[in-house]
Formats: structure tokens, C-alpha cells, sequence
């Protein structure tokens, strides 16, 4: 069965709107949980644009599920410049001290709106390897974010990469130009993951994936974990939080 993390980026977006603690990221983890979800993803960023350090640290003792904290494994400590949040510790300092079940390298940067590509394993599997081997020391999951190109797949299971996790825009993408256009984008896709799997690593998949285009996708060979959060919340807003992890979990083939 295919696992759903369920990514709370955007309800902590909207608590940072204001001064104030609602909606409750612990809340909405909890909700997600009782509804189904396999796992909560996050992705705190150094400028605490959404989900901060606190939150993971309010999430990690409190989940009876998977815990995927994601991010950019070069992004250094910062202080915060908002009364009442606190410092940014730094991606890995925060992985080392809260020993999540997966930790998923993403190479995005503060002037990204969001994650926008994969990383390339020819220039940056040097810099990775050593990441992955103390990931590894320290009992936790290894996913690196990446682009569906069959040809690094062996890459990162030869650096020590656990899983990977394909993004998946560029097929969400396909998928709103016609069925023809998507099954294209999905054999891209099918060939990375194919590669994944003869080198030995898991996949998973993440970005943009909706209730719309998860159908096909669900069949990739291999699939173990999508990661949804923006397309979730945004149908949350019109069927509720819960009923929208039901509804995610249905795409995938769940009862």
C-alpha cells in the first residue's frame, strides 16, 4: 500500500498570517492522523516562512505515525528576527536533534516560492555522501529529491541514499493538458523509478499530486510514499481537513 504523509506547510502559512497559534499545526497532525494518514511531512525553511523549528519540535513527541522533516542539508542556523520565534538551528542540527523516521534532502533555497527541481547527482554526490552516511548513524530513513533521470538513480543508491523522492511537477503539470499528454509525462516517470528500483532504493513522490492525477500515478512500479500538502489543504478548504485525507487516501486505492 502506497503511504500518504500528509505536509503542514500551508496550515502554518496561514497561522503566520497573523499573531496568533491557529490553526494549530499539532492540531491539524492529529486531525490528519485520526482520519488516516500514514505520516506528517514538514519543511522548515531558515526564514520560517511556514512551519519553524518549534513546530517540529512540538510535532516530534507527539506522532503515532511516520515523521518526514525535509529540506535543504546545507541551510546554515539564522537567527529569527520575529518576537517569539525562535532561531532557525540549522537543517541538520535540527534532524540530529529531533531523529525524525525519514529526513528527505531537498536542495531549495529561501529565494525559491517553492521546491523547483532535484538534485544533480554529478555535481553535488560528493557533498551528499557524507549526509547520508551520518543520516544512516543515526537510524534515520534517507530520501534525496529527484528529478525523474533513470541515469542517477544509481548514483544516489551508491552515495547511500535509502529512498528517493521523484518531483512530481512537472507530471501534475502533463496531467492538466489531456490524458494523452500525462500518460507521456507518467512513462518518463515510470523508467526513473524502474532505475530506482533496479539500484536497490525505495521511491517516493511528492509535489503538486491531486485528486486528479493521482489515479494514474498510484501505479508507478514501486511507489511507497507520497507526500501532499498544498493540493490537500486547498481541498480541505471545501471539504474539511479530514474528509480531504479520506479523499487523498481513496485516490490512492484505500478504502
Amino acid at each position: 500500500m502506497i503511504a500518504l504523509s500528509v505536509n503542514l506547510n500551508k496550515i502554518a502559512l496561514l497561522r503566520n498570517s497573523r499573531d496568533t497559534s491557529i490553526p494549530s499545526v499539532t492540531g491539524h497532525a492529529r486531525t490528519a492522523i485520526d482520519a488516516g494518514a500514514d505520516g506528517i511531512t514538514v519543511h522548515p525553511r531558515p526564514d520560517q516562512r511556514h512551519i519553524r523549528a518549534d513546530d517540529c519540535r512540538d510535532l516530534a513527541p507527539m506522532l503515532t505515525v511516520e515523521f518526514n522533516i525535509e529540506g535543504n542539508p546545507f541551510a546554515p542556523a539564522r537567527r529569527s528576527d520575529r518576537a517569539g520565534v525562535s532561531d532557525y538551528p540549522g537543517f541538520m542540527a535540527l534532524v540530529r536533534e529531533l531523529r525524525p523516521t525519514q529526513c528527505t534532502l531537498v536542495p531549495d533555497g529561501d529565494d525559491q516560492l517553492t521546491s523547483d527541481h532535484g538534485f544533480d547527482l554529478t555535481r553535488q554526490a560528493d557533498d551528499l555522501a557524507p549526509l547520508l552516511e551520518e543520516l544512516r548513524a543515526l537510524g534515520i530513513r534517507s530520501s534525496l529529491f529527484m528529478d525523474p533521470l533513470p541515469e542517477q538513480m544509481k548514483i544516489a543508491a551508491d552515495i547511500g541514499a535509502d529512498r528517493i523522492e521523484l518531483y512530481t511537477e512537472s507530471y501534475a503539470a502533463a496531467a492538466a493538458r489531456g490524458e494523452e499528454v500525462q500518460r507521456a509525462s507518467f512513462d518518463t516517470y515510470r523508467r526513473a523509478a524502474e532505475a530506482a528500483l533496479e539500484a536497490g532504493l525505495g521511491v517516493n513522490a511528492g509535489h503538486d499530486l491531486n485528486l486528479q492525477n493521482l489515479p494514474l500515478f498510484r501505479e508507478l512500479p514501486g511507489l511507497l510514499e507520497v507526500s501532499i500538502g498544498h493540493a490537500l489543504t486547498v481541498d480541505a478548504l471545501s471539504m474539511g481537513f479530514a474528509n480531504a485525507v479520506r479523499a487523498y487516501q481513496a485516490a490512492l486505492g484505500k478504502a
